[in-house]
């Protein structure tokens, strides 16, 4: 598999986004002990932790099959423990840290992104038994959603750095060839149904000032026109129209209802004074707002 490309502001919104997390699982199962940590050179880095009682679980190493969490790393799956002391079924690696908590129960969810662990969550009591469905359902829907927010991040990502490593220079006079145009213009639309499904703001800037390069880079936009301003959903909308999709298939790719698309397109063509669709998508590449 072919490692990701990051930055180390890219780490900093992960660890931001696992803490997030950890905090919901305090919050929904109420584990007096939440933790995890994301997966880096083969192994997991504790760094959130809530209700810990002592450091000895801040910036613990995981590694595959050592311990609960790197059986859940390598097996994919969650794994629960009621007696971790005296279990058999794990290695005793972490002992000092666990039960330096007095953890006796302890649930480990692995997050996974194709196929690989990118993280992994854990909930702790301070008493043996299992704590049953009430707590271990939610950390892993908890666990599915932050995976289903990293593998949109991956995306987005690979996207940038493709878009930055293989966007031929735009020229004014002859701009990009036809296949480079459609290229450009099938980017620009998937790129809007992504951020579409994105709620963090900072991420959804960053994703902006990417769209914005990309309207950008055909050559053929004339100045903006001044008194034109689309919304990010009318956009969203625009984008996929200009690749020819039906409002059934737009609706489709960005999550909406057929009717809402409906009315985010008459809008666009209200503003942009167009009568029909193909009007409106040619008017708003004229204005620099499509490439």
């Amino acid at each position: 598999m072919a490692a990701r490309t990051t930055s180390p502001g890219d780490d900093e919104e992960d660890r931001l986004l696992l803490a997030r997390a950890v905090a919901d699982l305090a919050d929904t199962t109420r584990f007096p002990v939440a933790f995890g940590g994301l997966e880096t050179g083969g192994g997991v880095t504790v760094t959130s932790v809530i209700g810990g009682q002592t450091r000895s679980l801040h910036g613990l190493r995981i590694l595959p099959l050592r311990g609960l969490g790197g059986r859940a790393m390598v097996e994919a799956r969650p794994r629960l423990t009621s007696d971790y002391g005296s279990s058999t079924q794990i290695t005793h690696d972490y002992d000092r840290e666990i039960l330096g908590e007095g953890i006796g129960t302890l649930l480990a969810v692995p997050v996974v992104v194709g196929g690989r662990t990118r993280a992994v969550l854990y909930g702790g009591a301070r008493h043996r038994g299992s704590p049953g469905d009430v707590f271990a359902k939610p950390a892993v829907r908890i666990a599915e959603a932050l995976g289903r927010e990293l593998r949109i991040r991956d995306e987005v990502r690979r996207r940038i750095a493709r878009m930055a490593s293989e966007a031929p220079a735009p020229t004014p006079t002859t701009g990009l060839a036809p296949a480079q145009q459609e290229e450009l213009r099938e980017s620009y639309a998937e790129l809007r149904s992504i951020a579409a499904a994105v709620e963090d703001p900072a991420l959804r800037a960053r994703l902006e000032a990417l769209e914005e390069r990309l309207a950008g880079l055909s050559g053929e936009a004339i100045a903006r026109l001044p008194d034109v301003h689309l919304s990010p959903r009318e956009t969203d909308v625009l984008a996929c129209a200009a690749l020819g999709y039906t409002n059934a298939q737009v609706a489709h790719a960005l999550g909406l209802k057929e009717g809402t698309v409906k009315a985010y397109l008459g809008a666009a063509m209200s503003k942009l004074d167009a009568s029909t669709r193909h009007a409106a998508v040619t008017k708003a590449r004229r204005a620099g707002l499509l490439p």
